[in-house]
Parts: C-alpha cells; structure tokens; sequence
C-alpha cells in the first residue's frame, strides 16, 4: 500500500481557524443589543446607505466579500476616485453621558501608497448639510482612521469645537499619531473617548496613543486658547534700534592702508627651471595624420591635421614662454572697515505688546458635537480598500468583544496563510529569486540592439576566428566579442547552479557596462593613419574623423542628396 500524505499542520490550523471564525461571527449579533450603532454589511448597504450624488464623486461601492473570507464589507472598488457615501444614525450619540467608543475594521488587499481609509462622523443635518449632496465641506464631529501619502503616514483624529467666545469651529490634530500597518491584512481601528478628557487611540486593540484634550502637548492648536495675544495694532517706533553692534564712529582708517593692493603679485624672486624648451611648444601637429583622400579644401576649407602632446616635453620641465609665477601679495590688506563696538541705543529685538486674547475660554471637558451620521469621504490612488464592523458603543469592554468575535478571526487566518506563503517563500527563497533574476536576464540578452552585435563564433584548436557582417575584426576588441558569446552559456550555468547566482550576478553586471559603453560610445577612438599594409577591402579600418568605412566611400555619391545632413569634418584653418 502507498504511504499515507499527511496533512502539513499549517493547513489543519488555517481550516481550524476558519471553522472558529465561523461559529465566533455568529456570535457578534448576539452583541448587538449591547452596541448604539452596528454596521456588519452582511446585507447589501443600498437600503441603508446613502451615496453622494455629487459629480466629483465617482468611485463605485460595492458590497464584497472581504479575500479569503465569506465576510461581507464595504468596497472601494476602483482606483484614483472621489468616493462619499453616509449613513444617518437612528439617534443622535451625545458624549456627555460618559465613553464613547468609535471603532471599525479595514482592509487595504492592494495595499495603500496614497489614500485615506478612514471616517467622518457628522453632526446634526441643523449644521447646513444633506445627505446626497455629502462632501468635503459637510460638518463633522471627528474624523478617524487611516491616512498615507508621501510623508504623510498615520492614524488620523482629528476633532472640531466651537469656540464658545467667538463661535467658529477649529479643527484639533492630535500630535504624533500612530502610523499605518504596512500590510494587506484585517486592521480594526479604535478610539475611546473618556469622560475624563482622556482619549486612547487602539490598533489591533494595542493601545498606540493616549492623550489628553485639554494638553497643549497633545493637540494642535491646543483646545484652549492662549490667554494673551501680541497686539496687531502695536507698531514698532521709528527710533528703535534692534543692531546689538555698530561700526565704531571714532575709528580711523590707518595712513598706510591700501585698498587697491592686488592680491596676488608676481614672484621676482622665482627663475626659470633649468631646462625648460623656450622654443618647443606644448602641442604638435600629429606626425602620422593625413588629410582624408574625400577632403574637398574648397568646401571643407585647408586640412589642418590634430594635434598631439610635444613629446619633448614630456621629460622636461616645460615647454614654450616661461613666464614668472605669482604669489600671495604680503602687503594685501583689502577693503577697511571700522570695528565693530556695542551699540549704546541698542533696545533689543521688538515685538508687539501682548493683550488679553478675546478668544481665550476655560472648560473643564470638550462640548463635542453630538453625532448624527457616519460618513466616508476620501479621494484615494488605491482600490481594494475594505469596510467592515463599524460600531459605536458606550463601553470599551463591548469593543473588545466584537475584535474578538469579528476581526480576530479573520485577522488569525490571515495571519496563518501569511506566515505559510513566507515559510514556502523562504525554503525556495533563492529559487525564487533566481528565477525572477534569470528571467530578467534572458530577456535583456534579447533585446533588439544587442542581438545585432552577437557573433558567430567558430571554434577550430585553439585559434577563435570572429566574423561580423559589414565590420572588421580587431584585436583589441576580442574581450568585448568573447563577452557576448559566453552571456548565454553564463546564464544557462547559473540556472542550473543557484549557489552561483550572485556571483554570475556581478559577471553579468561586468559584462552589460562593457557592452552599453562598447556600444555607446564606439570603443577607442583610432587616429587617422596611412596604412602601410595592403589588406582585403573588406577589412580596411575606418579612415577620417568622419567615422565612415570603405563601403560607404564607395557608395558615398549614390545616396548623397539634398535632405543628407553634412559629414563632420576635421578642424579648419582659420584665416
């Protein structure tokens, strides 16, 4: 009989998982009753929620199951979209009865790289707005949840409060809030509200963040209004003077002074080095150039050969008109200024006297804005970003029960198969990786441009003979040729060995800079010489600083015409 296949016990934990999660969700209706508010989106949303009817709002919610789970949630369903969707509450939630418990589920399956995921919960309709024309402007209470783009990367909450003085509504950040899990797993985000002015900020029910409304350390602008304000009628008076120093009035500029003394002056004290070439100059005409046979002096001016360095001066000390050095001029004061003393008026820096700040107010707790619906607004690059188990509780004991009942679940199973595909993916890590590495770099070694550059190679003993269609053979390019050939083979060696695959990796590198540079820029330029070998035609080197070969000599008068740009020439002569 065969051997019996046993069942990896990462499995038997994911299917033991799913089947808890299953009996625990039955259980969260059970808490229902317990909850002010409970969203579960096991029904479609439609009959509930109300979506904007705003243009700008064109992202399309979907009720979705959440990947991997049969658990419904509230979908945004396509990237780089405005989405606003509301629902109202049967009762508005005061919170000057005691906590208040704001908490719900997300899940980024596609990740987030710029986007909100996060909520508004709004105040009274009486604030002036509607629920189909819901938008940006809508008043709201507090706003809560994730948000990450660029630099931005943290757990909103934010609050507004009227200013019971002035009676305008100022928006409170809380300073330093946690970041967002970088992941595509289940999150449940809390914040608990406590009639102690404490608020505690929990993702994953770990708490992240504890802060108290009524710090100045802990929210910007702080609730509470300074007590004074500078004066902005207050103007600074004419004869204040805020200089610490002056220029000394009393000093004098010494007699001696010299202002236009160069700073630098020739060394007269310096001679020339014994045998230095007064009549050798620095550059020569190169000695083996000559004028290209297709060089037309009428159109192309007098031929004037390149210029070398004098090797003469190479073992001298130099060459042509010697001329004295210069040196730091010893007598170089530069432009005079007076010293500076302390200035006898000096007043200090001004500003404004402080009066007593008309806005200034003391409470001992915030008078929040009951709330009276619940809205989701957000413009995001990301789609695949899932609501689920939005609740609204008095006790922070009933929040703990529905993240045990609803999201741990989900979030153990997710947790499993995450940690199984990282345990597959580390057994086959390097194959995995070499394959991603191998794939890439069969495709490079197709690409268009360098196929036109692979030779056909010959191999006969041990002479190796390269052959190129309408180009030469050169010597000192050998090393660039054999490169080419031996990238297939190199690749091919690496696959089949993965403990090579760094190393291949560098060979690779090594070879692909040599033959972009190769290719870029030509290899060494050659000067322009007489050959004094007769060689095949078919080998003759390329002549000029034109660049062209024979065979296009040859055909150089058929497929010249009018639209042909002009050949670069060597240097003209001036007249």
């Amino acid at each position: 009989m065969g051997e019996r296949k046993r069942v990896p016990l990462g499995i038997f934990a994911v299917l033991l998982l799913i089947s808890a999660s299953s009996f625990q969700l039955l259980r969260a209706s059970d808490d229902a009753d317990d909850a002010i508010f409970y969203e579960s989106f096991d029904e479609d949303f439609p009959d509930r929620w109300i979506i904007s009817q705003k243009d700008e709002y064109s992202g399309v919610w979907k009720h979705a199951k959440s990947e991997g789970h049969d658990d419904y949630g509230l979908l945004v369903s396509e990237k780089a979209r405005k989405y606003a969707i509301v629902k109202e509450l049967d009762q508005a939630v005061s919170f000057k009865d005691g906590t208040v418990v704001l908490q719900f589920e997300t899940r980024l399956q596609n990740g987030l790289e710029c986007g909100g995921a996060y909520l508004k919960y709004l105040r009274p309709q009486e604030a002036g707005w509607k629920p189909k024309e819901f938008d940006n402007e809508s008043p709201y209470s507090i706003m809560f949840g994730p948000d990450k783009c660029g630099s931005t990367n943290k757990v909103h909450f934010i609050f507004k409060h009227k200013n019971p003085k002035t009676g305008e509504y100022v928006e409170h950040h809380l300073k330093a809030p946690p970041s967002v899990p970088s992941d595509k797993l289940s999150h449940v985000y809390t914040a608990i509200l406590k009639p102690d002015n404490e608020v505690q900020i929990l993702v994953d029910g770990e708490q992240k963040k504890k802060a108290n409304f009524l710090s100045a350390d802990d929210f910007e602008p702080p609730l509470i209004p300074p007590k004074t304000i500078p004066d902005a009628d207050d103007k600074k008076p004419e004869d204040w003077d805020e200089r610490e120093k002056i220029p000394d009035p009393s000093a004098v500029k010494p007699d001696d002074w010299d202002e236009d003394a160069p700073l630098e002056i020739v060394d007269e004290e310096a001679e020339k080095p014994e045998g230095w070439l007064d009549d050798e100059p620095e550059e020569i005409d190169d000695p083996e150039a000559t004028k290209p046979e297709d060089w037309d002096d009428e159109e192309d001016g007098e031929w004037e050969a390149p210029k070398i360095e004098n090797p003469k001066c190479e073992a001298a000390p130099g060459c042509g008109e010697w001329k004295r050095p210069m040196k730091r001029n010893p007598a170089y004061k530069g432009k005079w200024h007076a010293p500076l003393i302390e200035n006898p008026a000096y007043k200090g820096i001004w500003k404004p006297r402080d009066i007593p700040n008309p806005a200034y107010f003391e409470l001992k707790k915030p008078d929040f804005e009951p709330i009276a619906a619940i809205g989701i607004e957000i413009w995001t690059m990301q789609d695949g970003i899932l609501f689920d188990n939005i609740l609204i509780a008095k006790d922070d004991k009933i929040a703990e029960s529905y993240r045990e009942t609803t999201w741990k679940p989900k979030f153990s199973v997710e947790k499993e198969k995450q940690k199984a595909e990282e345990a597959e993916a580390g057994s086959n890590g390097l194959a995995g990786f070499q394959k991603k590495v191998f794939d890439l770099l069969y495709k490079i070694a197709d690409i268009p441009f360098l196929s036109a550059y692979k030779p056909k190679i010959h191999v006969s003993n041990i002479q190796i003979f390269v052959f190129f269609p309408n180009s030469v053979f050169l010597e000192n390019d050998l090393q660039f040729y054999l490169s080419i050939f031996f990238l297939q083979d190199l690749i091919e060696k690496g696959e089949e060995q993965p403990n090579l695959t760094v190393g291949i990796l560098v060979a690779i590198l090594v070879v692909f800079v040599s033959i972009f540079f190769r290719i870029i820029f030509g290899g060494k330029k050659q000067p322009t010489k007489v050959e004094k070998t007769n060689v095949d035609s078919s080998a003759k080197n390329q002549s000029g600083e034109n660049g062209e070969n024979e065979e296009n000599k040859e055909n150089k008068e058929k497929e010249e015409s009018s639209s042909a740009p002009p050949r670069r020439r060597s240097t003209r002569r001036e007249n």
